[in-house]
């Protein structure tokens, strides 16, 4: 019926048709409109469920990653050889194994022994005899560091270096590990011929090596054999020896060199240790004696862990303890040893302790077969497996630390597989002070990495957590007061061509990219302002003192000259008393900081706050992130006072209310909900922002208020870091969890916002 109708004014023309398809009936009907209602309604529907779907996958995301940061290691055993040795001495074995644990070697009593892990059959090795079959092995000792390096210790007082290697072969695409085991010449470590009853060795490569022995009888000799200085390369090595205190070593229980040569460590039975320098290898020095047990509780193990700064000391009872190599503040250049931990305790004598060579965990072992596995960094004993019944006479942490391997005193040996790829990583050492090696006192740090294989990660949010806030802070510092009051006399007191001009110009400045801030920022503001600082430091008291004298003074002006400013005339003045003001400052720099900062600002704040100016500081960050975020609240604040009712402002006026207390009883008021929603939103765009905190600042992780240093971010580490972070590793998963925290920052921060921006538009809906 409609198309008849309409076919029948087609003869009329296209107004004609036009004029009829409007007045046709039903063609807009309140079905049609319902109809296009309900389907934006869905699209918005759609759209609001996708953003949340999508913003609950991102936490879910960020969530898996981090998770795995906080599980428990797990273990299990991997295979058990029984060698059939009988009763294994202590002081005589010694294991190991290759990377991939796939062989494994046995030192017993100067003889080395491989084994096949998967099958237990022994691998015949040609040379694996000590070359000195007519001399009794007394003791066996490690070398600390990476590699298999051994020394035995024989009771004509000698010392032979051991050296295990293992070369991976390739057939039909199968990995196979051939050992290889290499005897050194002996070495007479105790000229007395006495007998070594202890004995501790350091293999330093081409830095030769270094011993320490006890005889029976207690004396402590020190031997350092280095290459030989001609040209020969069979000169023989040259060897340096020295005595310490007579008798010093009676009673002695264990015994630990550093891998620099610097220290020696020696504890005794009745639980004291003593530390010596030995720099001066001809003049050592007794740096002290500490007290670390009771003497019903002697020493029964000491280890370094990797670094040599640590050392683990175990006991009769099954007591764990570290202590640390820190500096001295009562005489300077000297260093202490200061206790550090306490672990759980094993339920009998502790006979080995073996650290990793990956990181700071460590692994200790008793009397009862009990096995734990510590990690010195967060302070916790990570995993425990429950004893066999046989002491363990010998114990290594696999090279990877993802295993551990076992002999025990009936010849059984064990290999454990084991997974902990973040045993660092605890609540504790995330956002509690850590006492860190080589630090005074528990700090809040952050250094992911260093060139030496021997640092301890830290990884405490804290500092940047706090770089966070500080950098916000400091930038709406600066643009909150700006911001708001350009909206309140944009909107209110400007006259609308001048607005039309100046609302568009600032909401432009939101558009610049924040790298092209954060470059500006870094690399001119930053040199320009340490060049005038001084005459930043008069503009912040002589700007706004000579804007109200002006403001003063343009209220003495003729009415009818102040009345004919409507164009903008009052803001061209104040912006040429703004320019006057800031080159006079300018102008006045030398001799303002001759006036304030004696001639020198740096040194002025040095000497008086004892505080350092660096050219990369938060006061950079203050101008440029403000910068960013004054566009946004201004716009907002703007649009919430201008949408003010305009019957309200003229019906305050017209009741004899001033402008200024319309403004503050009225306008403020009622468009406070629109002007807290304006602030919030550029907090959290304070709170993400990278680049330019990555540009502007020094990016150190420091925990200080001060507006003349510099600082990190939450999102500028994660900018720093990230490309350096293996997948899956601890760095990787960090960088995840601080993506994770200012996710939840965020969100908690605007939910509350929310909630507070609702109580105000209820609270004053009645303006």
């Amino acid at each position: 019926m409609r198309f008849s109708h309409l076919l029948s004014r087609w003869h009329e023309g296209p107004a004609s048709l036009r004029l009829a398809a409007n007045k046709a009936p039903g063609l807009t009907t309140r079905k049609a409109r319902a109809f296009f209602d309900h389907v934006a309604a869905g699209v918005v529907r759609v759209g609001g469920g996708a953003t949340i779907v999508s913003i609950l996958a991102i936490f879910v995301y960020l969530l898996i990653e981090v998770w795995p940061l906080f599980l428990d290691p797990t273990a299990s055993e991997k295979a058990l050889v029984h060698l059939n040795l009988g009763p294994v001495p202590q002081t005589v074995s010694a294991v190991g194994t290759d990377e991939y644990q796939e062989v494994a070697f046995v030192i017993r009593q100067g003889v080395v022994t491989f084994y096949r892990l998967s099958s237990g059959k022994e691998i015949p090795v040609e040379g694996s005899d000590t070359p000195l079959k007519d001399r009794q092995v007394m003791v066996v000792a490690r070398s600390g560091g990476r590699g298999n390096h051994f020394g035995l210790g024989m009771d004509d007082g000698s010392v032979i270096p051991v050296t295990v290697t293992f070369t991976p072969t390739f057939e039909h695409e199968k990995r196979t590990m051939v050992p290889h085991v290499s005897f050194a010449e002996p070495i007479m470590a105790d000229p007395t011929h006495l007998g070594i009853a202890h004995l501790a060795i350091q293999n330093r490569g081409d830095a030769g090596i270094l011993l320490a022995v006890v005889t029976q009888t207690g004396h402590v000799w020190l031997t350092k054999q280095g290459e030989g200085g001609g040209l020969l390369l069979a000169e023989e090595p040259v060897l340096d020896q020295v005595e310490l205190a007579a008798q010093s070593g009676e009673g002695l229980s264990g015994l630990l060199l550093d891998g620099e040569g610097e220290h020696l460590l020696m504890g005794f039975r009745d639980g004291h240790v003593v530390l010596w320098n030995i720099q001066d290898f001809n003049e050592p020095r007794r740096m002290g004696d500490y007290v670390v047990s009771s003497p019903d509780n002697p020493i029964t193990a000491l280890s370094y862990l990797i670094g040599d700064r640590t050392v683990v000391i175990g006991t009769k009872r099954g007591t764990i303890s570290t202590w640390m190599l820190v500096r001295d503040s009562a005489n300077q250049g000297t260093q202490r040893l200061q206790t550090v931990h306490s672990f759980r305790s094993h339920s009998g004598s502790v006979t080995a302790i073996s650290p990793s060579r990956r990181d700071k965990g460590f692994l200790t072992a008793d009397a009862n077969g009990e096995i734990s596995l510590h990690h010195s960094t967060s302070g916790q004993t990570l995993l425990t497996w429950k004893g066999t019944g046989s002491s363990v006479r010998a114990m290594m942490f696999a090279p990877k630390a993802n295993g551990v391997i076992v002999l025990d005193e009936i010849g059984r040996l064990r290999t454990i597989s084991l997974h902990n790829p973040h045993p660092e990583i605890t609540f504790h050492t995330l956002f509690q002070p850590v006492l860190y090696e080589g630090y005074d006192k528990p700090a809040y740090s952050w250094q992911s990495s260093s060139g030496s294989d021997d640092f301890e990660p830290k990884f405490s949010l804290m500092p940047l957590i706090f770089g966070t806030l500080k950098g916000t802070v400091y930038a709406m510092i600066l643009a909150i007061p700006l911001a708001v009051m350009g909206a309140i006399y944009t909107a209110m007191f400007m006259s609308p061509g001048l607005r039309a001009i100046v609302k568009p110009a600032i909401e432009i400045m939101a558009a610049l990219p924040s790298v092209v801030l954060g470059f500006l920022a870094g690399l001119w503001l930053a040199p320009v302002l340490e060049q005038i600082f001084p005459a930043v430091v008069a503009m912040v008291v002589v700007i706004p003192l000579s804007v109200t004298l002006s403001s003063i003074a343009w209220q003495f002006a003729p009415k009818a000259f102040r009345l004919g400013s409507r164009g903008g005339i009052d803001l061209l003045v104040l912006l040429g008393v703004l320019v006057v003001t800031v080159v006079g400052c300018l102008a006045a720099n030398q001799q303002v900081e001759s006036w304030l900062f004696q001639s020198d600002y740096k040194m002025w704040l040095q000497s008086t706050f004892g505080l350092q100016y660096d050219q990369r500081n938060a006061l950079i960050i203050s101008f440029a992130m403000g910068f960013a975020v004054i566009p946004i609240i201004f716009s907002i604040s703007e649009d919430s006072i201008a949408n003010v009712p305009k019957h309200l402002i003229a019906g305050s006026l017209a009741m004899g209310a001033t402008p200024w207390q319309t403004l503050t009883r009225l306008v403020l008021v009622s468009a406070s909900p629109g002007i807290f929603s304006a602030l919030m939103i550029g907090f959290g765009r304070a709170v993400g922002e990278t680049m330019i905190v990555l540009m502007a600042t020094g990016n150190t992780p420091i925990l200080d208020w001060s507006m003349f240093n510099g600082f990190r971010t939450l999102s500028a580490n994660i900018a720093v870091e990230m490309p350096e972070a293996p997948q899956g590793g601890t760095l990787y998963r960090v960088l995840f969890l601080s993506g994770l925290l200012l996710f939840a920052f965020t969100f908690v921060l605007n939910t509350i916002a929310e909630i507070v921006r609702q109580r105000l538009r209820t609270k004053y809906s009645r303006f």
